[in-house]
């Protein structure tokens, strides 16, 4: 472990959707890989204390309304979000913020690989 960095393991051994949990501090984060992009964030949901980071990771799902009596047109964005298992809130990997309450954010935190490794940087 170097200065205010926390081991989470070997970049190699992450495909796009999968996780992997580490302690910083008292708090567990969860480190997310989605697009080859590594996102980390405090592995729990401000609703019910659920295990935010271990959901789903999928595109965000998007709709507009085209008039009544029509049906929504449904179509994936760019950004990727992750969904608590628990109850199925749901977070933009990128910010952290609810994709339903921008008042409502998960902790973020720094990702840095470096010689291959994967780590949480826990300096402010």
């Amino acid at each position: 472990m170097s200065d205010g960095l926390v081991e989470v393991g070997p970049a190699t051994e992450f495909e796009d959707g999968d996780h992997a949990i580490v302690e910083v501090g008292r708090a567990e984060v969860g480190v997310v890989r989605a697009d080859g992009e590594f996102y980390a964030l405090r592995n729990q949901c401000p609703h019910d204390g659920g295990p935010v980071c271990t959901g789903t990771v999928q595109r965000e799902l998007l709709g507009e309304f085209t008039g009544t009596g029509e049906r929504v047109e449904q179509y994936y964005g760019e950004e990727c979000i992750i969904s608590c298992p628990w109850h199925g809130w749901s977070f933009e990997l990128e910010t952290g913020t609810h994709i339903g309450d921008e008042r409502i954010q998960l902790p973020m935190y720094d990702v840095v690989v470096e010689d291959g490794i994967v780590y949480v940087d826990t300096a402010e």
